[in-house]
């Protein structure tokens, strides 16, 4: 088994809401206050109307599957005893996508378009990764 911690990731000025929410187990989006528009990443004018007005709000964290893939190639040495592994590209009911990984679903049974929901994963006590499950109901 490898030693090398896993990397985390870390907030900056701009995601800093994002994460903050992730660590209270809350999926966060920056919202439009002008047209309502959803977005993630966070960016400080709106793509679709171009307001800077905007606000942080809880998302649903529904979405589902859009896109997935197998990594089998060892990046980083804290991989080395866990590839493969998928990663996944989630399209949230709000609209945007993220990019995560589905957990609770073997490799052989992901399926495009299958209904998720967020889960929090705490992996330190400053950071927790937003992965995705399969929704319930």
């Amino acid at each position: 088994m490898t030693t090398t911690p896993l990397p985390v990731p870390e907030a900056d000025d701009e995601s800093r809401e994002f994460y903050d929410g992730a660590r209270r187990h809350q999926l966060m989006l920056m919202r439009c206050r002008s047209c309502g528009a959803w977005r993630l990443p966070s960016r400080p004018r709106c793509p679709d109307c171009w307001s800077t007005e905007t606000e942080w709000v809880r998302a649903s964290g529904r979405g589902v599957l859009h896109s997935f893939g197998i990594m089998h190639q060892k990046l980083h040495p804290a991989f080395a005893d866990r590839t493969p592994y998928q990663f996944a590209v989630v399209e949230l009911a709000e609209g945007p996508r993220i990019v995560s990984q589905v957990v609770g679903v073997a490799e052989d049974e992901l399926r495009l378009e299958m209904p998720l929901q967020a889960v929090f994963d705490d992996v330190s006590d400053d950071a927790t990764v937003v992965r995705f499950g399969p929704r319930r109901s």
